[in-house]
């Protein structure tokens, strides 16, 4: 039987060459492509987030990890894809308006979809306005906002404040994050 931890190794050490034949040997031994998700590539994710805070590794062994269960997931996505026939809702993340940063919004929209949302990726420095349009546009029900400078954390507010001007408070719901962000903040806004 596939060995999980085997999966989670890979993602903490940034195994980039093995991990595709380890998720694939997993799917091959017949191992569910959920439990790959989290119990592997997302598991490695959350060790080397814990090792990150606390000052074990740092932001190049993150990218590392991180572009290790991207190609994992490169291998996983068409299992979890082909095993439900309708996503859960759609989503469009993006990184608010002069913030640059996009790990964290990569890493969440790879997590969203591999627990079965349609993620449309908005992309960096993204306005207001823009957000809105998607979420009308793409009908999306969640807007996901990403920063790591708190000089942008208002332009969450800006967003948030526009989908109450836009009568869309009933039908999209917004998630923000990053590292900046606290519960207190997100619920301020």
């Amino acid at each position: 039987m596939a060995d999980m931890n085997e999966i989670v190794d890979a993602v903490v050490t940034g195994k980039l060459k093995q991990i595709g034949d380890l998720v694939q040997a997993a799917l091959d031994q017949s191992v569910i492509p959920n439990q790959i998700l989290d119990g592997g590539l997302v598991g490695g994710m959350d060790v080397i987030t814990e090792r990150w805070k606390q000052g074990q590794v740092f932001v190049p062994e993150v990218l590392r990890s991180a572009k290790t269960m991207q190609l994992g997931m490169d291998v996983l996505k068409p299992h979890l894809i082909e095993g439900s026939n309708k996503a859960k809702a759609k989503v469009a993340i993006g990184t608010v308006k002069g913030d640059l940063h996009d790990i964290g919004k990569n890493l969440v929209g790879i997590m969203l979809e591999g627990a079965g949302f349609e993620v449309v990726d908005l992309g960096i420095d993204v306005p207001p306005e823009k957000f809105i349009e998607a979420a009308i546009t793409e009908d999306a029900s969640i807007i996901g906002l990403s920063s790591l400078l708190t000089t942008t954390m208002d332009i969450m507010k800006g967003v948030v404040k526009l989908v109450g001007e836009r009568g869309l408070s009933e039908k999209v719901k917004v998630i923000v994050g990053g590292a900046p962000l606290s519960e207190e903040f997100a619920q301020s806004i």
